[in-house]
């Protein structure tokens, strides 16, 4: 059985909190702003992973609000919902991810991004696409006031008769 789950997340940037994105700290002057760390990569792939066994959402699991989240490393939080997925008997066969940024340029971390997904999804790192592009300057994320991203993962459940 195969399974597909789409994710997004959106989060603003703000001065004092490091950038989180992928699983790695990108060297930049502002962070985003959220409850966690605010990964919206990780964040994004999470959700998706949810999406594509029907378990809800990162919100659903994750509550703002509640303690045991404050300030949480989002590898954590994926790690968690990776285990759901294998609970489910699903393996990710690979995922697609594209963050949205004006600044900062993400090229040259793109390949840590990959690496560190494929760790915590226990892939190979060919199995992990991450993309970057910007806003073109429109909206808010346009103007630098935020960073976004979507992803898209394939899961598949092995099939029992072998």
């Amino acid at each position: 059985m195969i399974r597909i789950g789409l994710g997004y997340d959106v989060h603003p940037l703000v001065e004092g909190r490091p950038l989180m994105i992928g699983g790695i700290e990108i060297p930049f002057d502002k962070g985003l702003d959220g409850f966690s760390d605010a990964d919206v990569a990780l964040h994004a792939l999470a959700d998706a992973l949810l999406g594509a066994v029907a378990l809800g959402d990162v919100g659903t699991h994750f509550p703002p609000g509640d303690p045991r989240w404050k300030d949480a490393d989002s590898a954590d939080l994926l790690r968690h919902v990776f285990e759901l997925v294998q609970g489910e008997g699903y393996r990710v066969i690979n995922c697609d991810l594209t963050v949205i940024a004006e600044a900062p340029k993400l090229s040259p971390y793109k390949r840590d991004m990959q690496r560190r997904i494929a760790e915590l999804l226990e892939i190979d790192s060919s199995d992990v696409n991450i993309k970057a592009t910007t806003h073109e300057k429109l909206g808010p994320i346009g103007r630098g006031e935020g960073i976004a991203a979507h992803a898209v993962a394939l899961l598949e459940k092995p099939d029992r008769t072998e």
